[in-house]
């Protein structure tokens, strides 16, 4: 696979500092299984990176100690750690919000039976990955049969009330693009999913989010293999906008990888890109100050630009 990193280093993309955190996003794992075309994390079924018991109750205790009210969980694939129904109850008894990156094709998958009960019974918000209605596009991005999978494990969703309007159970799919360009405009694309899915399904589902693919781990080598890499990285900075600045997600969240350290955003974090606040090394979250975040620097490259072209993109969607 071929490495993006050191093409990515050297930007003029504007420097940003930090505002007041509230959100951990924690990354359970690298082990998934799915192995998709354009996943960042390089996640798959051979991967075997997973969160210990020790770095979870480290994170715990961050959150009890800092006042921290939403917890945010990925992967791979989350719901593979060993200990992701503990630290899910756990958060939930310090009244954290918590969301669930889920591929909904894990609900079906030996050893999760009654995951989506427990969602809803901890009344865990659900982005579920959905990048598109269309059966031959999601197989193609995802593998054969994905989407199937995944229509059954949205209704299994549906009825227990998730993306029902009055359950308090928040059901967000996610969008990406299946190719080297933009994500259309958030707000028309919903409608076409919540018309298709409804007429074709009868599935409901809350919001839809888009997300810019980054150019960085599969989805970068993809691009490098098939020489779109540089014209890639051309449209998202060509498609920049300075009013997206003060919404990046990298402001008001870290994140966490499986091993305890923390990031600026999980992007930096698959691109080996630490915050460091202590001797220039690794800063651990059972190190960390938060007094140190406030007005930081954010370790920036080109594939910031991601995240602020067209209407902006964040792992909750569209900026503007």
């Amino acid at each position: 696979m071929h490495d993006t990193k050191e093409r990515l280093l050297k930007t003029n993309f504007p420097n940003l500092q930090r505002s007041d955190l509230d959100t951990l996003q924690v990354n359970l794992g690298y082990t998934c299984n799915q192995s998709c075309k354009h996943c960042h994390v390089n996640a798959g079924p051979n991967r075997t990176e997973t969160m210990a018991l020790e770095h979870i109750n480290d994170i715990l205790s961050f959150i009890k100690n800092n006042n921290i009210k939403k917890l945010d969980l990925t992967g791979g694939a989350p719901e593979l750690n060993k200990h992701f129904r503990y630290l899910v109850s756990e958060a939930r008894a310090l009244d954290v919000s918590v969301i669930d990156r889920c591929n909904l094709t894990i609900l079906n998958e030996e050893g999760q039976q009654g995951l989506a009960k427990f969602l809803a019974d901890n009344q865990v918000e659900v982005v579920a990955s959905l990048p598109c209605y269309s059966k031959i596009n999601v197989d193609e991005q995802r593998g054969k049969g994905v989407f199937e999978q995944s229509i059954n494990g949205l209704k299994e969703l549906n009825t227990l009330g998730y993306g029902k309007k009055g359950s308090g159970l928040i059901l967000n799919l996610m969008y990406n693009p299946v190719g080297a360009f933009l994500p259309p405009a958030q707000d028309s694309l919903e409608k076409e999913y919540k018309q298709k899915l409804f007429n074709d399904f009868e599935i409901e589902f809350s919001n839809l989010y888009t997300l810019t693919n980054m150019p960085i781990m599969r989805f970068g080598s993809t691009l490098i293999s098939k020489g779109e890499f540089d014209n890639y990285i051309d449209l998202l900075k060509s498609s920049h906008s300075d009013n997206n600045l003060q919404t990046v997600m990298c402001r008001n969240l870290i994140s966490i990888d499986w091993q305890g350290y923390i990031y600026d955003c999980d992007f930096n974090q698959m691109l080996d890109m630490p915050t460091s606040f202590i001797n220039k090394h690794k800063t651990h979250i059972s190190e960390l100050v938060t007094d140190n975040l406030l007005n930081s620097p954010i370790q920036i490259g080109e594939h910031c630009y991601g995240c602020t072209a067209g209407t902006g993109s964040s792992c909750g969607g569209a900026l503007s």
